[in-house]
């Protein structure tokens, strides 16, 4: 393995304050442990950048398919890991403690695994309509494209309400949109292909039939996945009860049904 760099990482030692700033007790298991993930192969890469990042080339036509697994674990540098992982500490904390560690931990894990591969559908898809064989050797690496999916959840359980993109304010339905433009200008660089990608894995689960689907699959092993708004607190007297949604969520008629019949089932 290598060191990423020798130097002073001031993007880490920011994020590992801002981290024990939010303290680490308040900080809910599965993101923690995104957050320590990605911090661990940021350290301790298991390969180098240009053999961990995703492109239709290196994925697809060479059949190294790992990079799948390896590029949202692998960030190009201090920085980059540190805008990602400040956004993943907040989005985290709030989805997490909404819907229960371990249905968390399966959208990160779906997500992680889908954006990467819609994105290859993009970037393919853009060299084929444009005859332009540099898409097909287009190479991303990062959490981002899951941090979009994550958005467009967070905007979902949070509707109503502004997001200031460049000092303007945009209704939170469209703040993913903007950000994707506003990023895209703001540093060419970045993957525009990559972050697309995340909306459209997030808008699959909320608006398309990918929430239904891992519902089913997570119905082949129910002792291990909990559904959503089935995480559990224990109280004084040892008796479970389902976690109240946190400050600024609003449940849905269907949710809060969910949630009765949980608490019943609880109490017999």
């Amino acid at each position: 393995m290598q060191r990423r760099s020798r130097g002073i990482n001031a993007g880490l030692i920011l994020l590992l304050s801002q981290i024990f700033h939010v303290g680490i007790n308040n900080i809910p298991p599965v993101t923690l442990a995104t957050l320590a993930l990605n911090v661990w192969f940021f350290l301790n890469p298991l390969k180098p950048l240009y053999e961990s990042c995703l492109s239709v080339e290196k994925c697809y036509q060479q059949k190294d398919w790992q990079r799948l697994l390896l590029s949202p674990l692998h960030h190009a540098d201090d920085w980059h890991l540190y805008f990602n992982m400040a956004s993943m500490l907040w989005k985290g904390i709030n989805l997490e403690r909404r819907l229960g560690s371990r249905w968390f931990a399966y959208i990160i894990i779906t997500f992680s695994l889908l954006t990467g591969v819609v994105y290859l559908f993009l970037e393919f898809a853009l060299a084929e309509f444009t005859d332009e064989p540099g898409f097909r050797r287009n190479c991303a690496v990062g959490f981002s494209g899951v941090l979009f999916a994550l958005k467009v959840l967070n905007n979902h359980y949070c509707p109503g309400g502004f997001a200031n993109i460049l000092g303007f304010p945009v209704p939170n339905r469209f703040a993913c949109w903007a950000e994707l433009v506003a990023i895209h200008f703001i540093s060419p660089g970045t993957s525009f292909a990559g972050h697309l990608a995340g909306i459209l894995v997030g808008l699959m689960y909320t608006h398309g039939p990918l929430k239904k689907i891992m519902e089913k699959c997570a119905g082949i092993f129910p002792s291990n996945i909990h559904y959503p708004g089935q995480q559990h607190h224990f109280n004084s007297s040892g008796n479970s009860r389902p976690s109240p949604p946190p400050y600024g969520f609003h449940l849905s008629p269907e949710e809060e049904m969910r949630r009765k019949r949980l608490h019943r089932f609880d109490s017999q």
